[in-house]
């Protein structure tokens, strides 16, 4: 594993390390950036209009969960498409693509006449979802300097919580006057930043460099997902599967049913079940900040361990209670753990565990099959809630803690990649 060289002990004068990056570096980034922070947007906004949709619709509950089980489920299959386009012909065009891909799709759901054509789009989002990770994480970290890329691949995957927190926004305001369809419509609006990486943005050098290579030497790697499992690369492949499955099934237990929870059990009005998940959205963004820095000074699997330890302590007392208050309190500290920070090291970790011929494939891959499980999560546990008259409150309770404790194990059988310089040498070919 090479570790870059400390400017101090070259006999250099050290530099800030925001000043590191280069103009082309900070471009890249910020395109990786929109894309992730606008696919948030599409795709929280549903999770707080669910219960509206079945009863505009008149179907049951259960079935508008189903359509965020296969938009999730969707999603592998324009990450593995997109991962093989953009090992293949560059991380900006899939990129960009995706980007138009799920904001026509938005559109489109929120103009549907009947359920199954929402049903139909919001399914077609979920490749234009998936599609945008791979790439965008690719062209954004793997040129980063080493010193900075887990403070600024955190940061990157925080803004989640910031498209988390527009789409609880525009319920919180715009719900009463514009209604579900209007805010599926707002979902367009991302297409705006397709202008900004046409111009702006360029191709990774390293990317460019593993290409000529490949093609210079006739070793090209024409199937990306066979090659990452090769005996060589299986355990790392399956490790990293397990741990992102673990980490969607978190996340979507204690987050994908927590509006309809405070909706349909607590009672609560748009604004009163808006307020939580704003401030949840608020504080993941800025614990990116902090578990990044951990992850440059610790490493990347103990930015990750960690979180998931508190988020498995901080569940209970807000899923425990109908007590408002409380509520608002901890589930917004569950940001700082299960609701944000476990998952603030996904775009470093995954890119740092792969070589540059395959990375975006198997990102993408190894990500997004973690969503197959995730899509599972929201209709098994609103089975237990209803058809077994549980309530959503236990089941919630016991997918979060399984989740982060699996999560966990994954982490700890897995490499440490902190200080890993990515290259353009082909490895697998």
């Amino acid at each position: 594993m090479a570790v870059a060289q400390n400017p101090a002990e070259s006999g250099e004068k050290p530099v800030a390390w925001w000043k590191e990056p280069t103009k082309e570096q900070w471009h890249a980034w910020v395109a990786a950036w929109l894309g992730w922070t606008l696919d948030a947007f599409d795709f929280t906004i549903f999770l707080l209009i669910m219960a509206p949709i079945a009863k505009s619709f008149n179907v049951p509950l259960v079935a508008v969960t189903a359509v965020f089980t296969l938009t999730l489920w969707m999603r592998l299959v324009g990450a593995t498409a997109s991962g093989w386009l953009a090992d293949r012909m560059g991380r900006k065009k899939p990129l960009m693509i995706s980007i138009a891909w799920y904001s026509v799709c938005n559109l489109a759901a929120g103009l549907a006449p009947t359920f199954w054509v929402l049903f139909l789009f919001r399914a077609l989002l979920g490749i234009g979802m998936g599609a945008e990770w791979p790439a965008g994480a690719a062209l954004a970290l793997e040129q980063w300097p080493i010193r900075s890329r887990g403070l600024m691949g955190s940061i990157l995957q925080a803004s989640w919580g910031i498209g988390g927190l527009l789409s609880s926004a525009a319920y919180g305001l715009l719900y009463s006057s514009i209604g579900w369809r209007g805010l599926l419509m707002l979902g367009v609006l991302p297409a705006a930043g397709l202008v900004y990486i046409r111009y702006f943005v360029k191709e990774p050098a390293i990317w460019v460099e593993n290409r000529r290579i490949q093609r210079t030497q006739k070793r090209e790697v024409r199937l990306p997902l066979i090659s990452i499992f090769k005996l060589g690369m299986l355990f790392n492949t399956l490790t990293a599967c397990w741990w992102m499955a673990s980490g969607f099934v978190a996340a979507y237990s204690q987050g994908g049913m927590f509006p309809t929870y405070l909706q349909k059990e607590v009672g609560l009005s748009p604004a009163f079940v808006a307020l939580p998940v704003m401030l949840q959205s608020v504080v993941f963004f800025v614990s990116g900040f902090f578990w990044g820095l951990v992850a440059d000074r610790l490493g990347r699997r103990w930015a990750l361990i960690l979180p998931a330890i508190g988020g498995i302590i901080v569940t209970p007392f807000y899923l425990l209670t109908h007590d408002y208050s409380m509520i608002v309190v901890f589930f917004a500290i569950q940001g700082f753990f299960a609701g944000g920070g476990m998952y603030a090291q996904n775009p470093t970790y995954l890119a740092e565990r792969f070589p540059t011929e395959v990375r975006a494939t198997a990102s993408g891959f190894c990500y997004h099959q973690g969503a197959i499980f995730g899509g599972l999560t929201a209709p098994i546990l609103t089975y237990f809630a209803i058809n077994l008259h549980l309530g959503f409150a236990i089941p919630m309770l016991i997918g979060t803690i399984a989740g982060c404790a699996s999560f966990i194990v994954a982490l700890l059988l897995s490499p440490e990649t902190r200080g890993k310089e990515l290259v353009a040498e082909v490895v697998l070919a």
